[in-house]
């Protein structure tokens, strides 16, 4: 057993005393009387009775040590700007945006809805909320009027805080509008509207409803608002998780177990320290941007870098070219970034003084032993691949160099993090499974400190969506097939609905994407599962390639076809060996870079593929069209 497993096998056995432990990493304001409350499963509630503050713990804490170090960084590469704000300075722009929001009469418990793209005001307002015991809820920039106006109705937010516009790749998104049209089409409009106005889009404000920040925030400059202590389970935020169909589906956070979480996190997974630097990639709309571009660093004492850009402007070398000029000690991505610089010049990975870096982490979707591979090689890198939900705040699987430096296996997110009493069950009938068995990835509760606490306004809801799908069992189900090896090192094979059913065999998408992906042509790959009379369903691949130009011909295109469905067969055996593999030059996908699987699937069937607001390029769908 080494290191890693026996911290876990202590965080599982010993809980009251590791957590315990874990909780002096933050602030309390006043102590907890209590590690964990579990009375009433699977509610749990973290050091009862403790109060602290998110807000304190990121910001006001560090103020003596590092108040004129950089906190927080501000690159844009859409709008050509840079900004970088000390510790003090940030603490001067969330008492700012913290006694605006007094001002509208928010206060502890009210809620505030963000409406923004990557810039330093969406992360003070973030702040402010938590300084103020507001719970504030992000929407992910760019989400449509219908989706916005249920996550509206669903927080019943006093204020809204939004931007004018966002840029992606050069290419303006107006926000506003589709904000007001969202509050016309909400059952609990917002009292005041405050809008950052960039100068990217020209609007009327709405009169009497609609404030400028930049008015306000000259108006209460130098303002000093008191932190308002929480008690540990008191609720954070609420985020909304991506692809909800229906009523939305609000994870609702803690105050002190997230905080105690992140703090942990940062040492033990990151291996990072008071005075570093970390660069993630994510968007704050999503529950990495809230981890670890916005409280995990700050709550760390570290530099965070915001960036608002792609991977690719102005070139496929500017994520290297930050980590050199700000000596970036730890990096947060997404496999997806990383294939999209498979497609550009590799001589970019080498042009950067990459020496600050410790390692590349990578999270939000599996990621393949040959991107894996290829990012391994080119940056000379560790790369540490860590699995984990919107639901769970932090990782679930990863390697934990904070704690012991252990080898990585490539296409494994290594080892359970403490905390989180991990299994694999059999689906019928909810045994643990041994080495090498597939099944169902499951947390047997209570959930660690900074998961989910429930669904916000819904405890119902929260139990029957996660706890009620294992028979005999009341544990929660990730939705993800995964198994163990003989070493102990994880693998996840894709969710439960991706897998598909051939002539009455079981096949992950997963599986067949590694191996498609394992072809030295293919730069990365989509697999899902189509309706077909005959054998039920059947496996179809779309391929974007390295070098499109190699198809000069239909012949061409047809040999490399055969050559790809050769490499399956070889690894998986032919009845994973998909009906087609086509060839496209981009995949439809969400801004946070997770393939559009079910838009695919209804295109290849001749369905309507729904709401496609999210999608980064919506010609890759037709691109899916017109490839059959």
């Amino acid at each position: 057993m080494n290191p890693i497993q026996t911290t876990h096998r202590a965080s599982i056995h010993d809980r009251d005393n590791f957590w315990a432990a874990e909780a002096r990493e933050i602030h309390w304001e006043s102590p907890f009387s209590q590690v964990l409350d579990f009375s009433k499963p699977p509610f749990a509630k973290w050091f009862v009775g403790g109060h602290t503050n998110l807000c304190f713990n990121a910001v006001d804490r560090w103020l003596d040590k590092r108040g004129d170090e950089p906190a927080l960084v501000w690159v844009s590469t859409e709008v050509d700007q840079e900004v970088t704000y000390t510790t003090r300075a940030l603490y001067q722009e969330v008492n700012a945006v913290a006694a605006m929001l007094v001002e509208q009469g928010v206060k502890q418990g009210d809620r505030v809805l963000i409406y923004m793209p990557m810039v330093p005001e969406a992360v003070f307002a973030m702040l402010a909320c938590a300084r103020l015991g507001a719970i504030h809820s992000v929407v992910f920039g760019g989400f449509a009027s219908v989706n916005l106006a249920q996550r509206i109705d669903d927080a019943s937010p006093k204020v809204i805080i939004c931007a004018d516009a966002g840029s992606r790749a050069g290419k303006v998104t107006p926000y506003k509008p589709l904000l007001d049209k969202a509050i016309s089409l909400s059952t609990r409009p917002p009292e005041h509207v405050i809008v950052v106005n960039r100068g990217l889009f020209d609007y009327e404000p709405v009169s009497g409803r609609d404030l400028d920040y930049a008015t306000l925030r000259a108006k209460h400059e130098g303002a000093s608002v008191p932190v308002t202590w929480l008690e540990s389970s008191a609720p954070s935020y609420v985020l909304y998780t991506s692809g909800t169909t229906g009523k939305p589906k609000g994870v609702q956070r803690d105050t002190g177990g997230y905080a105690v979480a992140l703090a942990s996190s940062m040492k033990r997974i990151f291996n990072g320290a008071p005075g570093d630097t970390y660069l993630c990639t994510s968007d704050i709309g999503w529950v990495v941007g809230h981890s670890y571009i916005v409280y995990g660093p700050l709550i760390a004492g570290q530099t965070t870098i915001l960036y608002e850009g792609t991977p690719v402007r102005p070139d496929g070398g500017i994520l290297w070219s930050l980590v050199e000029r700000f000596k970036v000690n730890t990096m947060f991505s997404a496999p997806t970034a990383i294939r999209v610089l498979k497609k550009q010049d590799p001589a970019l990975l080498k042009k950067y003084d990459l020496s600050t870096l410790r390692a590349l982490y990578m999270a939000g979707e599996p990621l393949d032993e040959p991107t894996a591979q290829w990012i391994a090689e080119g940056l000379g890198k560790p790369i540490i691949d860590n699995y984990w939900q919107t639901e769970t705040g932090w990782p679930i699987l990863a390697a934990q160099p904070g704690i012991a430096p252990v080898p990585t296996k490539f296409g494994s997110p290594s080892f359970p993090v403490y905390g989180f009493d991990v299994r694999v069950l059999d689906e019928q009938t909810g045994q643990d499974l041994g080495p090498d068995q597939k099944g169902v990835v499951a947390i047997v509760p209570p959930l660690p400190p900074g998961a989910m606490t429930t669904i916000w306004g819904d405890d119902k809801r929260f139990v029957e969506t996660y706890f009620t799908s294992i028979p005999g069992r009341q544990v929660y189900s990730t939705f993800d097939w995964g198994l163990v090896d003989d070493e102990g090192y994880w693998f996840i094979l894709g969710r439960t609905d991706d897998v598909i059913n051939v002539a009455g065999h079981r096949l992950g998408t997963r599986e067949i994407e590694e191996s498609i992906n394992s072809h030295p042509a293919v730069a990365e790959c989509a697999v899902v599962g189509i309706a077909d009379q005959l054998k039920g369903q059947v496996a179809v691949g779309f391929a974007v390639l390295k070098d499109p130009s190699q198809l000069v011909d239909a012949a061409a295109s047809m040999k490399l076809e055969g050559a790809i469905m050769k490499v399956v067969d070889e690894q998986l055996g032919p009845v994973a060996r998909p009906a087609r593999v086509r060839f496209v030059t981009t995949l439809p996908k969400t801004r946070s870079g997770k393939v559009l699987r079910r838009a695919i699937v209804a295109v290849c069937e001749g369905r309507d593929p729904g709401d496609l607001t999210t999608i980064e390029d919506p010609s890759a769908l037709e691109q899916i069209k017109d490839s059959l």
